[in-house]
């Protein structure tokens, strides 16, 4: 194999990235969009690139993305609008989580001709926002804080929703019977256990993060730290990805939470990441996030107009909902511009498109539909979210949809 074109692509694509972010910055059309563009030209579109071609590769480097996306993420975050945000971010995130699967379910059982359970199954895989999407995207968006991180909880807590419901039945599929209590209990865990092993590893790792500086070429051990965690965490079935977050949240707020106990075990001088550190981060998060979103392009799949079609239609209904929980949610809570573009940011992201295989390979009526199904919506609610972001920013319409929160 001729090495000299894929090397000429890969380079290409990181200015290409470049370019994007810049017509982003002036048009406010996010570059995410071009990005799965770029990647549907080169697989579903083309076939020249599929995403068997990557192997095992493939599922590391999502994973490896979304570790790094998410702890620069939770170095970001203030632990008191965190605080004051966490309310909000369940509220909005189970309202939208059990609207979009009474939806789903409503919508696959008369339009797609699914049995019931398949249909909720459907509803579950594609109830949530993806993380991976989301913090990109509202890093750079003119919000208060507090809104920027009602949105990445949600995206947090949905995932976890997701994964929980959606593995919860097919068991139930395979078992032919249903637990409440054990769903709810197997949620409540993945999210606070996860939360406090991320959150005491966060404590671990600043109090030695000032001796690591001291080594020559350190500047890996954080996140290689932060892989070892999320690995753990998942071993012990929780959600790694949150712990990651927890750690970065931790790491970056730990000024805040000295305590007489910690306080002989913590460093004189203040403990963060330098600068040097956070651009280095931000670098690697940039790069990741590039590939990330062309291999999202690759990942999707097209089988007929009609699968399209049914797939735009229910993306629509989310959307509408998700006006409607917004405006339940927010309550003149917040400032209107910031409610407008909450409702209009819903993208779907590689989760749910893992997800999706699972019925198929475990065996589920209609599990084909239920791939197909999602990997449309995937698609479009990404569009349509690029699309809602432009116009709430550029057009009369954030105008016009504003006046619903004022």
């Amino acid at each position: 194999m001729d090495l000299a074109p894929v090397i000429l692509i890969l380079g290409a694509l990181v200015f290409l990235a470049h370019f994007f972010a810049l017509v982003y910055a002036r048009t406010r059309v996010p570059d995410v969009l071009f990005l799965i563009a770029i990647g549907l030209v080169l697989g579903p579109l083309t076939g020249i690139v599929k995403p068997e071609d990557l192997g095992a590769v493939g599922p590391v480097f999502v994973s490896v993305t979304l570790i790094f996306i998410l702890f620069e993420g939770g170095l970001g975050m203030d632990v008191k609008v965190l605080a004051r945000a966490l309310t909000g971010a369940a509220a909005l995130g189970i309202l939208c989580f059990a609207a979009t699967l009474g939806i789903a379910f409503a919508f696959g059982v008369a339009f797609l001709a699914l049995p019931p359970l398949s249909a909720a199954i459907l509803g579950a895989v594609i109830g949530g926002t993806s993380s991976a999407v989301v913090l990109p995207l509202v890093e750079r968006l003119a919000m208060h804080e507090q809104t920027r991180t009602i949105l990445v909880l949600e995206s947090a807590l949905t995932d976890i929703l997701c994964v929980v419901v959606t593995l919860a039945l097919l068991e139930a599929h395979k078992l032919g019977a249903f637990s409440f209590l054990d769903l709810g209990g197997e949620m409540l865990a993945a999210f606070l256990v996860s939360c406090l092993i991320g959150g005491g590893a966060g404590v671990l790792w600043a109090v030695i993060l000032h001796r690591v500086r001291t080594l020559r070429n350190a500047m890996f051990l954080t996140p290689a730290f932060a892989f070892i965690l999320c690995a753990v965490v998942d071993m012990l079935h929780l959600n790694g990805y949150i712990a990651v977050l927890a750690m970065g949240v931790a790491v970056g707020n730990m000024e805040l939470l000295r305590t007489p106990v910690l306080q002989r075990y913590l460093p004189d001088c203040p403990i963060r990441h330098t600068e040097g550190e956070r651009l280095f981060f931000g670098e690697i998060v940039f790069l990741l996030k590039t590939f990330f979103f062309i291999f999202i392009g690759l990942s999707l799949h097209f089988r007929d107009l009609w699968g399209l079609v049914l797939g735009g239609i229910l993306v629509l209904i989310l959307f509408l909902m998700r006006g409607g929980a917004v405006r339940i949610v927010f309550r003149r809570s917040g400032p209107p511009e910031d409610a407008v573009l909450t409702a209009v940011i819903l993208p779907k992201g590689l989760a749910a498109a893992v997800l999706a295989s699972l019925p198929l390979h475990a065996g589920v009526l209609g599990g084909e539909t239920i791939q197909e199904i999602t990997f449309m919506v995937i698609l479009l609610s990404i569009l349509l979210t690029s699309v809602g972001v432009f116009a709430a920013l550029r057009t009369p319409f954030g105008g016009w949809y504003r006046r619903l929160y004022e």
